[in-house]
């Protein structure tokens, strides 16, 4: 007898599409609660898990009214805290066909047709850059991922790029505004970090060239990290000040952009990211501001060769993985992971069915959307703009507002469910934060949130 969990179940199959469908057809999609639920969810997990196995409609019933309720919806147009996600419909219909395909995408002989797709997604990301033709990658988990599979190349070719000047206990270049994966990959590498002062929180050229020549350490420096739109405030580096002096001392230059760089898809700030195009290694994470389900991250190098020297893992059984061929691209040679979902292909399906313009249009109207809301700040008399938004993260003060008014604030929005607002902390002050990211988020949702600070 065949064990049931393999046999196609139609009842359990509309089950779950039908509740897909709703999901999906929800316009807008609520904020739901979070962790502010009324009773321990364990108690009500308790037994849902048994021998004998529960009844599938019962399980959707608990999933449905119990557990979906206690997330915040981070693809809502009101989710405007940390950095928010919004997948395209059609990105998250492929990711079910992803699932339901059992698609993986660790080498060649294994998923050459995955692969070939992602690949092609990561050529559009590569051409935004400008990098040459050849460059490439993979996708991985996320950002941190990613930073810690380029910093391991950086610092694993330091002698292929330095000669004899390599040293023997590298450190690795960081601006005081990096993000913490940055720092938490140098601790994984057993790199030290040299924290660059930075200029109005922007690490700039001359800054690193300044560091580099007075800290006592400044000569053991492998590489160095740019950052392509910080997640606090949105802040594009210098990339090409930064870039000079990677070239100059002969640095691996990785520019953490996970959220940021997908405004690479926009004319109207292209620009700052100049020298974007001289990396040697990025990151940018489709699942922020590219509108792909969690979790894809893209990591691309200029020149994958490098990647694949250090990443590909040698073993009797994966032997047959290599077989060098022209065409092969095994996406396990160029991070730290092995075997892999198929995680870029929503991505790809995306793009292919939408184009191109669609997603500069969704970003240059976030853009728009975020400008304005700054213009809004600075017309209310009780609100103060901490600063200009660069791209889609807008920081802005409360008169007479601590960190407790902040955070009774968004608890009150929360339970209205008007909106999910965290504040932050910039320059040891507490303020509020607004992350744009939904093409949906209008200037009116927000002058309705703000109008709630008077």
């Amino acid at each position: 007898m065949r064990n049931p969990m393999f046999v196609y179940d139609e009842k359990l199959t509309d089950l779950i599409f039908d509740y897909c469908r709703w999901r999906l057809s929800l316009d807008p999609v609520p904020l739901d609660y979070g962790g502010a639920v009324d009773e321990s969810l364990a108690a009500r997990l308790d037994g849902l898990i048994n021998a004998a196995g529960t009844d599938p409609v019962a399980v959707m019933e608990l999933f449905d009214k119990t557990l979906a309720t206690a997330a915040v919806s981070v693809d809502s147009p009101r989710f405007l805290a940390f950095i928010p996600a919004a997948p395209t419909k059609a990105a998250l219909l492929f990711d079910m066909v992803v699932a339901c395909s059992s698609l993986q995408g660790t080498s060649w002989i294994e998923a050459a047709g995955p692969v070939a797709a992602e690949n092609q997604a990561l050529g559009v990301l590569t051409d935004l850059a400008g990098l040459p033709e050849g460059a490439g990658g993979c996708f991985v988990a996320g950002g941190s991922a990613g930073n810690l599979s380029g910093l391991m190349v950086g610092r694993d070719t330091a002698r292929h790029r330095m000669g004899d000047d390599a040293p023997e206990r590298p450190v690795v270049a960081i601006s005081e505004e990096a993000h913490s994966s940055v720092g938490k990959a140098l601790h994984v590498l057993g790199i030290e970090p040299l924290l660059v002062p930075c200029d109005d929180h922007r690490l700039t050229g001359w800054a690193l060239r300044d560091a580099l020549a007075t800290h006592p350490r400044g000569d053991d420096v492998i590489a160095v990290v740019a950052t392509g739109g910080t997640t606090n405030a949105g802040i594009i580096d210098d990339l090409d000040g930064v870039a000079d002096v990677a070239e100059e001392r002969k640095l691996w230059f990785h520019v953490d952009g996970a959220y940021g760089c997908a405004a690479l898809f926009a004319p109207s700030v292209r620009d700052r990211f100049r020298g974007i195009e001289r990396v040697d290694s990025f990151v940018v994470d489709p699942h922020k501001w590219l509108f792909a389900p969690f979790d894809c991250a893209a990591l691309l190098y200029r020149e994958p060769r490098l990647a694949k020297a250090v990443h590909s893992q040698d073993a009797s059984y994966l032997e047959v993985l290599h077989r060098d061929t022209p065409e092969e691209w095994n996406p396990s040679d160029y991070a730290y992971h092995l075997t892999r979902r198929a995680r870029g292909m929503p991505l790809w399906f995306s793009l292919a069915v939408n184009g191109t313009d669609a997603y500069r249009d969704a970003i240059e109207t976030v853009l728009a959307t975020t400008q304005a809301t700054a213009d809004l700040i600075e017309s209310l008399p009780h609100l103060e703009l901490v600063r200009r938004p660069e791209l889609s993260v807008v920081l802005f003060r409360r008169s007479g507002w601590g960190k407790a008014d902040y955070e009774a604030w968004s608890d009150h929005l929360l339970e209205e469910q008007a909106g999910f607002v965290m504040h932050t902390t910039w320059e040891g002050e507490a303020v509020g934060r607004l992350a744009l990211l939904h093409p949906d988020t209008s200037i009116e949702l927000i002058a309705e949130l703000l109008a709630s600070t008077a």
